[in-house]
């Protein structure tokens, strides 16, 4: 079903707005960038998971509640680090670097905007 032309108009808008959004365009990026998963801490998550699944289990057929309160904590665990970042302390140094470049040239933005306006004081 095609598109009205009042939506296709819409949809050039929304288009044009994001190609000028460079803010949004480098937050995609590094989410974009950011989500590198270890295939180890996947596996070992979805082991620990499982495992804990089993000690809940085990601790709701028993009535010990501290077992199924140890068991979901020990699931929990396990999904934490399945679903943690690539790289560990490395991860995080990469993630500063790229913080840090990021606020660099947003600085450098900033400057040559400065600048930009002291010329036209200038000439004026």
């Amino acid at each position: 079903m095609p598109l009205s032309e009042h939506e296709q108009r819409l949809l050039e808008q929304l288009e044009k707005q994001l190609h000028e959004d460079h803010r949004f365009a480098s937050t995609m990026k590094t989410v974009s960038s950011a989500g590198n998963y270890s295939t180890r801490n996947l596996a070992l998550g979805a082991l620990i998971g499982i495992v804990g699944i089993g000690v809940l289990i085990a601790g709701i057929s028993s009535q010990l509640i501290y077992v199924g309160v140890l068991g979901f904590i020990v699931m929990f665990g396990g999904v934490y680090l399945a679903l943690s970042r690539k790289g560990g302390a490395r991860g995080s140094k990469s993630a500063e670097k790229a913080k840090t470049a990021q606020k660099s040239g947003f600085m450098s933005d900033l400057e040559s905007k400065w600048e930009q306006r002291k010329r036209d004081e200038q000439g004026s």
